[in-house]
C-alpha cells in the first residue's frame, strides 16, 4: 500500500497537471490562507494580538514599573541608593485649619460654585492684571502633591508683548499643519461647536501666558547641574499643580484656557531657554474676559453621572 502511494505521489508530480494549472491553484491557496487569517482575527480579536505581544514587551520592559521614566541604570551591582529628600523628622499634622467655612458641606459647596463658575476664554480683554496675582496662584500650584516629592515643574510666567508674539508666531505656524494635515477629520469636526482653529489672538491679547513644563528628571545638586534625579509619575503630578492653579486663578477672579500646542514643545522650549529635561505640557492665557467675550452654552455632567458607588 505504501509503494502504491508512493508511485501515485510520484506519478503526479511528474505529470504536466501541476504545472499546468499552477496560474489557478496558486490564488486559490492564497485566497484560503487570507480566509483563515481573518477569521482567527475575528475569532480571537485583540486578546490572541495581546498573547502574542505580552511577553516581548514584559521582556523588553523587565521589571521597570509603568508610566516611570527610568533615569540612566540605578540598579547596578554596586549602587548604593540613597534618598533624594533630606531625611526629616515626622511632625504632628491635625488636618485642616484653613477653610471657606466651618460647616464642611457649606464649603465644599461654596468650591462647587467658584469651580462650576469657570469657563475657557478664548477672548481676552486689555484691562492689565497685576503680575504678583498670578504669582500667587502659580505659588499655589507649587503645594500640590508629587512623586516622592520631587515638585517636578516649571512654571514660565510671559508677560513681555514680544515674547508672545513670538509664542503666537510659533504656535499658529505648527496649529496650521495640525488642522490642515496632522489631525484626523474627525478631531477637526468634533472642534468645530467650540469654534477653535489655528488662529490663536489670545496669545498676544491675554496680559499674561503660563507655559507648565514638566521636568522629566532632575538633579540632586542643581547649581552644579549633575546626579541625575529620578522624577517620579512627573507628567500626573504637574498635571494635579496644573488644576491647582486653575481653581487658584478662578478664585482669584481671573479667566483661563488650557491649550496643548501640538508639536510646539521644542521650539517654545528653545525660545524661552529651557534645559532639556523640561518638556511643555500645557500653556494658558490669564487674564480677564474681553467685552464681547462668548463662550459655547455646554452643560456639565450630572453628579449620577460621574459617581460610582460602593
Amino acid at each position: 500500500m505504501a509503494s502504491y502511494l508512493e508511485d501515485l505521489v510520484d506519478s503526479f508530480i511528474s505529470s504536466s497537471a501541476l504545472v499546468t494549472y499552477w496560474n489557478y491553484i496558486f490564488p486559490v491557496l492564497v485566497g484560503l490562507y487570507l480566509a483563515i487569517s481573518l477569521y482567527d482575527k475575528h475569532r480571537y480579536g485583540r486578546n490572541k494580538k495581546l498573547r502574542i505581544t505580552e511577553p516581548a514587551a514584559t521582556e523588553k520592559s523587565g521589571n521597570k514599573l509603568d508610566g516611570i521614566e527610568y533615569v540612566g541604570d540605578l540598579e547596578h551591582a554596586d549602587y548604593d541608593p540613597v534618598p533624594a529628600l533630606e531625611e526629616k523628622p515626622h511632625i504632628p499634622y491635625s488636618g485642616a485649619t484653613v477653610t471657606l467655612a466651618t460647616d464642611p458641606l457649606e464649603a465644599a459647596n461654596r468650591f462647587y460654585s467658584i469651580a462650576n463658575n469657570r469657563r475657557s476664554v478664548r477672548k481676552y480683554s486689555s484691562r492689565p492684571v497685576d503680575a504678583a496675582v498670578v504669582e500667587r496662584c502659580i505659588q499655589v500650584a507649587g503645594t500640590a502633591p508629587s512623586g516622592a516629592h520631587t515638585e517636578p515643574w516649571t512654571f514660565c510666567l510671559v508677560s513681555d508683548p514680544s515674547i508672545k508674539a513670538s509664542i503666537r508666531e510659533i504656535i499658529e505656524a505648527e496649529e496650521f499643519v495640525n488642522y490642515t494635515q496632522r489631525m484626523a477629520k474627525q478631531w477637526v469636526t468634533d472642534l468645530r461647536p467650540i469654534r477653535t482653529n489655528h488662529i490663536k489672538e489670545y496669545l498676544t491679547e491675554a496680559p499674561h501666558l503660563v507655559l507648565v513644563f514638566k521636568q522629566t528628571y532632575g538633579y540632586k545638586d542643581s547649581s552644579a547641574g549633575t546626579d541625575k534625579k529620578q522624577h517620579y509619575y512627573n507628567e500626573i503630578s504637574t498635571s494635579i499643580a496644573t488644576g491647582m492653579l486653575l481653581c487658584a486663578l478662578q478664585c482669584a477672579g481671573l479667566s483661563s484656557l488650557v491649550t496643548t500646542p501640538l508639536n510646539c514643545g521644542p521650539a517654545l522650549r528653545t525660545l524661552l531657554e529651557r534645559p532639556p529635561n523640561e518638556k511643555l505640557l500645557v500653556l494658558l492665557p490669564v487674564g480677564y474676559p474681553a467685552d464681547d467675550c462668548t463662550v459655547p452654552d455646554l452643560q456639565r455632567k450630572p453628579l449620577e453621572d460621574i459617581l460610582v458607588r460602593f
